[in-house]
């Protein structure tokens, strides 16, 4: 099956808070949306590997994606070289997405930078013929770069290339934010650490933040992206929304 679109995220829920709003407008379209996960989260504060795998499956049918992975890489310890890239090759080339989604090169956790870099770099390298990959019955796969990239904001802000009207599924985001329960909107917090993203005040800054882009636009909310690489190709200006 091929996606038309992959988001990526460092670990489980980044892709929630950076774009769900927009895969989940992108998936009421019909079109095919994919989110992998590079880690599974095992080194946060709060909950397990088991119960984030839980609430990522709730999130995952709360969008409409059609596929959702995790590599498993070791989470905190995303490095950029041949053996994190040769996963993240295979995937691109399995489903062949028009466009990627990446974490942001520049953000509060190390992690989403590295893993902006790795995925960046297997993105290129996935279109080269000599680097070589087998699918899972061990055929060799042809190489394939996606046309587009685009990363999605996390907690550093940027100035955005695209900002993608989400006012019809705001509300899609926060239920898939909050279905990540041991992470986001913690009123109590139990036995386990209270976090920088578990106060119920981050949350609240992440609503705050799409109401801001989408006013900027003309819409109620908004999640803004850079394009990355070129400058954007467009061929009409019909796609250009008012505001």
């Amino acid at each position: 099956m091929k996606l038309d679109l992959i988001a990526f995220g460092a670990h489980p829920d980044d892709t929630e808070l950076g774009c769900s709003g927009t895969l989940a407008s992108l998936a009421q379209a019909g079109k095919k949306i994919g989110v992998i996960d590079l880690t599974r989260g095992e080194m946060g504060s709060r909950g397990t590997i088991e119960k984030r795998e839980q609430e990522a499956a709730k999130s995952s049918a709360l969008i409409g994606l059609k596929v959702r992975k995790n590599l498993g890489l070791p989470d905190t310890e995303i490095q950029n070289h041949r053996a994190f890239q040769i996963p993240i090759i295979r995937e691109i080339r399995r489903y062949r997405p028009r466009i990627v989604i990446l974490p942001p090169f520049e953000d509060r956790h190390p992690d989403h930078g590295m893993a902006a870099r790795l995925v960046s770099d297997a993105v290129f390298y996935s279109g080269l013929l000599k680097i070589q990959t087998q699918s899972e019955d061990g055929m060799d796969q042809q190489p394939y770069r996606p046309p587009h990239v685009l990363t999605y904001m996390l907690d550093t802000p940027f100035e955005p290339d695209i900002v993608f009207d989400i006012s019809d599924t705001m509300e899609v985001k926060k239920q898939a934010v909050r279905a990540f329960d041991s992470q986001f909107d913690v009123a109590d917090p139990g036995d386990e650490p209270v976090t920088y993203i578990s106060d119920p005040a981050f949350f609240e800054t992440l609503i705050a933040r799409a109401r801001r882009y989408g006013y900027r636009c003309g819409f109620e909310f908004g999640e803004p992206f850079r394009y990355s690489g070129r400058p954007i190709p467009v061929q009409s200006f019909d796609l250009l929304a008012d505001s």
